[in-house]
């Protein structure tokens, strides 16, 4: 095929003086049968490129399906009477979700399976499948679950009664992805998140069931279009908090669980710049909050007065708390300490620290747990470490194995490595870089090594486990992740000093970060390819633009590259929730400096390194058309023959393909176009 070129009609921006061209701006209307037929072309070109590369793509994938389990269950966690888990079939795409009724957990191995959901049962052959947000009655009679079959951020509501295992007829569209669901105590009302037109949160209602849906009431509508909606139940199941949340400021509202048909009561009224969050315990609300505390502290208050706040645990700076666990005999907080998740348990006025043997690690608590547990279940893992649940005695805090992840196949952890070592950044900070590779990488000089970023929104980017990396690392490769500013690995203040005026730095503490590993030999510029997401698709493509040559290769998936255009239209989803995280262009200092690092409006007549990006037709996060229109001008303006190619999922959004096999196609698949560029 020669070489793609795209139509160009000419279109201008003008605004604070400044007048920006965009000539494949025509790839935004979907309707337009010339736009897909473009996409469709460039897929045609994706799949002239990658048919050379079928062996290694082939035995990188069937590499990756060997490490599939026979089969594959999560530890089941206690709720009520019932045992929950889910587990996976090694021929099966999807998961299946059970339970078991016993009175512990010695009891289960004798306890009859219940399925509640087989999410293969409910595939029916499509192409995409996602169901999210199972929320089970206090009864435990009913489920209710989300799923959606195009992509988007919109999901139908389902009920089904698990004594009969048949569907209610209470049916609701238009819900939200992610908390957006919680029942009443009674289990006669199911609260829900509504999406506008825009896909945006912004309603929650309330249901009886067994009625129509237009009986259904209205509680909460969010009017502002900054703030992002979501509703969750209180460990303890007393309260249903609403909270609506921008980046920087936050407001709850409770509905009581035993009193559904109540009017929410607003806890505490949105200032700007104040963050908190609520659980509940005993007699009281936690308050987890930022005012006055820029890594959050610990407050307590009586349910018949909110305003009487007293301290929980002393405020340490270095410790950054992000999430309250109470259970009725003891309180556990989750956070960051050291730059690494961390779970620590009140005792008396102070937190203690749970303790782990390897240096680097990444920890939490399993969701879902019984607020009368007698135990709680951790989850630890490493890059050397499968991903493991660990009980622990809520009394007396001893600690039990329960389950190692297995790993099908040879896998020995003595012989690879996780390492941390640190960057210096332009302005003298230290940037910390986690590697992940064989012992033996390094035996011959600089190896092969993939540099990943995310770096936004305060995500923090962490070690994990993963077999399906063992087949790239058994080939001497490096996986490398650099926690840039703009997560929060080391706190509050590196998120701060990555966002907004500041988000400059997250792209050159990548590039430091990659300067430094070429410096200790770790590898060379033509042995490094950058990879990242969404918004860590931003960074590597910025990174194209300032320090291309640094790089062999650049992986962006789902990139967010036309950064103005987009912060400037407010019918895109997403775009009035994240005016707190980039800015917004309609100020003149935020439209400039967005505008200087845009990978779009940066793109220039110069040599680009080999390019792999990807995107979704239904993506309400990252529109399709940015990378499109990316790729269109980059192919107008580089002057190197190296490759450039867009694969766009024609069936899906944001998360790419459903099912873990189409999964893994498309891992193995990016994985071979960086390794084909290495020389493998």
């Amino acid at each position: 095929m020669n070489k793609l070129i795209a139509k160009q009609i000419p279109h201008t921006f003008e605004l604070h003086g400044d007048v920006r061209h965009d000539e494949y701006y025509w790839m935004k209307d979907k309707s337009n049968p010339e736009v897909i037929a473009y996409l469709e072309q460039e897929n045609m070109y994706y799949d002239e490129v990658m048919k050379p590369l079928e062996t290694l793509t082939s035995e990188l994938y069937e590499a990756m399906i060997a490490r599939i389990p026979a089969s594959e269950s999560q530890v089941p966690v206690q709720k009520g009477p019932y045992f929950y888990y889910y587990r996976s079939e090694k021929e099966k795409q999807y998961p299946i979700y059970a339970r078991k009724r016993a009175e512990n957990r010695m009891a289960l191995a004798s306890s009859e399976e219940e399925i509640t959901i087989d999410e293969n049962a409910l595939a029916h052959n499509d192409d995409y499948l996602n169901v999210t947000e199972q929320r089970y009655s206090t009864d435990h009679r009913y489920v209710a679950y989300l799923e959606n079959r195009d992509g988007t951020d919109s999901y139908t509501l389902f009920i089904k009664d698990l004594h009969t295992g048949d569907l209610l007829e209470d049916k609701i569209p238009n819900v939200y992805i992610y908390s957006s669901v919680e029942w009443s105590n009674c289990g006669q009302y199911i609260f829900y998140v509504k999406l506008n037109e825009l896909q945006r949160p912004y309603q929650v209602w309330r249901h009886e069931i067994g009625t129509n849906n237009t009986a259904d009431v209205l509680l909460f509508e969010e009017s502002n279009v900054t703030f992002n909606l979501y509703i969750n139940k209180s460990r303890s199941n007393r309260f249903i908090f609403i909270v609506s949340q921008s980046t920087t400021t936050s407001e709850i509202q409770l509905i009581d669980g035993d009193s559904p048909l109540v009017a929410p009561q607003l806890f505490e009224a949105r200032r700007e710049g104040i963050e908190y969050d609520l659980e509940h315990w005993e007699d009281d609300l936690l308050v987890l909050t930022n005012e006055n505390a820029l890594n959050f502290k610990l407050l307590r208050c009586p349910l018949d007065n909110f305003n009487e706040r007293t301290s929980v645990v002393p405020y340490d700076e270095n410790r950054f708390m992000e999430n309250i666990y109470p259970f009725k005999r003891h309180v556990y907080v989750t956070g960051r300490e050291n730059g690494l998740k961390q779970v620590w348990r009140i005792e008396g006025d102070s937190l203690v620290r749970l303790e782990w043997d390897e240096d680097i690690y990444s920890v939490s608590l399993v969701s879902n747990q019984d607020y009368e547990a007698t135990e709680v279940l951790v989850q630890y893992e490493s890059f050397l470490t499968p991903k493991t649940t660990i009980r622990i005695d809520i009394e007396s805090g001893v600690k039990e194995v329960l389950q190692e992840a297995p790993v099908t196949g040879e896998y020995d952890r003595d012989q690879f490595v996780q390492q941390q070592v640190w960057a210096t950044a332009a302005d003298g900070v230290k940037v910390p870089i986690l590697l992940h590779y064989r012992k033996d990488a390094l035996n011959n000089g600089p190896a092969p090594l993939i540099l990943n970023a995310y770096g936004s929104y305060g995500y923090s980017s962490d070690p994990f486990f993963s077999a399906y990396r063992l087949p790239i690392l058994n080939k001497g490769v490096i996986i490398a992740i650099a926690q840039v500013r703009g997560g929060s690995e080391l706190g509050r203040t590196w998120y701060f000093n990555g966002k907004m005026q500041k988000k400059r730095n997250s792209f050159t503490d990548f590039i430091d970060a990659a300067d430094y590993l070429i410096e200790q030999e770790f590898t060379t510029t033509e042995l490094i390819a950058a990879r990242g997401g969404s918004a860590g698709g931003l960074l590597v493509g910025a990174v194209a633009n300032m320090a291309g040559d640094r790089f062999k290769v650049i992986v962006p998936e789902v990139p967010f590259v036309d950064i103005v255009t987009t912060m400037l239209d407010d019918s895109i989803p997403l775009t009035t929730l994240e005016w707190d995280e980039w800015g917004n262009p309609q100020n003149e200092d935020d439209y400039f400096y967005m505008k200087s690092y845009s990978p779009y409006d940066n793109v220039e007549a110069k040599p680009y390194p080999h390019m792999y990006i990807t995107t979704g037709i239904n993506d309400p996060r990252v529109g399709y058309w940015e990378p499109a229109k990316w790729v269109a001008r980059l192919r107008e303006f580089k002057t190197d023959d190296n490759t450039l190619v867009l694969k766009t999922n024609m069936g899906a959004g944001h998360f790419g393909a459903s099912g873990r096999f189409n999964q893994l196609r498309e891992l193995a698949e990016g994985y071979s176009f960086i390794l084909s560029k290495f020389g493998f």
